[in-house]
């Protein structure tokens, strides 16, 4: 938590009541941290160069001309006792975190323009900037909302245009090959080649991926209950690769000696028989690109988009996979459609008569 009073309550309704993960909750604190610096003239530790134990990182100095002329403080000098000390030329200014909501609320439009403006001086790309002013919208939504402002300050700022680039997949070879490269005479690989098994059967994201229990494979009914962004559940079919190969991680994983020490809810376990992160689902996918001489660059989302590409390219339609992704908008699937073009224009040739 930020220790800032409005941002912590902004923070516990996206966890509580939106039901966001730990993790995106985390990202909109970073992002209000660091809006809540600016305001307070803290241009460092907006910028990142200063850390959370009151240390300099190593970056590149804004330079007076290009920094946004704010306030003239410009530097924390301690944080102790629920404030802060900004030092403002010869005297120091110490603010609360109370003082901190307060200046919050006081964001005028101008401001937020002077934050573009500094934050355009730090080299961010425009999705990022784009994301930074999504935690805005949210958090003076949620103070309207709350009664903590009466206007929205962001009402009249455009969100920067953004290239758009087409999602990275993967041609079925290169999936077959990546597949069956773990070596799942082993208990870690038959869970890893299960892991790959299921991010393409399924298309879940890594983050499913790693919240599945036992009690989320059906077997019989070869489908997987997953609990996707806000909660909410979906079923989704599994193929019989991918069920053969749970199968055989499960059956290695049961003969363990050390079986009974193992999570009893966990799906997919590390080697100490507790959870897997998803970093270490990244982790192992990194050693089998690695293995077979494969894009390094290639992520666990690169299985997602190979999915929802293969099954456009092989006649889905495009609902049936926004229901398959766990997609809210049918606008979030549809630039597949992009990658699948060649599939049409084949299509069109073969069956207009005037192709």
């Amino acid at each position: 938590m930020t220790e800032i009073p409005l941002i912590d309550e902004f923070l516990n309704y996206l966890k509580y009541e939106r039901h966001f993960s730990p993790h995106t909750a985390k990202c909109y604190g970073a992002d209000l941290s660091q809006f809540s610096a600016f305001l307070v003239g803290d241009h460092a530790r907006a910028a990142g160069r200063v850390s959370s134990s009151g240390g300099s990182r190593p970056t590149t100095p804004t330079t007076a001309a290009s920094a946004p002329s704010v306030s003239t403080v410009s530097t924390v000098s301690s944080v102790t006792g629920g404030s802060r000390a900004f030092a403002s030329g010869d005297r120091a200014t110490v603010l609360t975190e109370t003082d901190i909501s307060q200046k919050l609320r006081e964001v005028t439009v101008d401001r937020i323009k002077l934050f573009l403006s500094f934050l355009s001086t730090q080299s961010y790309s425009k999705s990022t900037v784009a994301r930074k002013l999504a935690t805005l919208r949210s958090f003076y939504k949620f103070c309207i909302r709350r009664g903590y402002v009466s206007e929205h300050p962001l009402a009249t700022i455009r969100t920067p245009k953004q290239e758009k680039a087409l999602p990275k997949f993967l041609e079925v070879e290169e999936v077959n090959r990546l597949l069956s490269t773990p070596d799942d005479t082993t208990l870690l690989g038959a869970r890893d080649r299960a892991m790959l098994e299921v991010l393409y059967s399924t298309g879940v994201r890594v983050s499913e991926l790693v919240e599945l229990d036992y009690g989320d494979i059906d077997s019989e009914r070869q489908t997987i209950r997953v609990r996707g962004k806000g909660k909410k559940q979906r079923i989704s079919p599994i193929g019989p690769t991918a069920i053969t190969s749970l199968k055989r991680y499960l059956d290695l994983r049961r003969a363990d000696a050390r079986a009974a020490t193992f999570d009893q809810h966990a799906l997919f376990v590390n080697k100490h028989g507790q959870r897997l992160s998803t970093r270490s689902v990244r982790r192992k996918l990194d050693k089998y690109l690695a293995e077979c001489g494969m894009d390094p660059s290639i992520s666990p989302h690169t299985l997602r988009h190979s999915f929802a590409t293969h099954m456009l390219n092989n006649g889905a339609d495009l609902r049936s996979v926004q229901e398959l992704l766990g997609h809210q908008s049918i606008s979030t699937t549809q630039i597949y459609t992009h990658l699948t073009t060649p599939r049409l224009k084949a299509a069109y040739d073969d069956a207009h008569p005037r192709a």
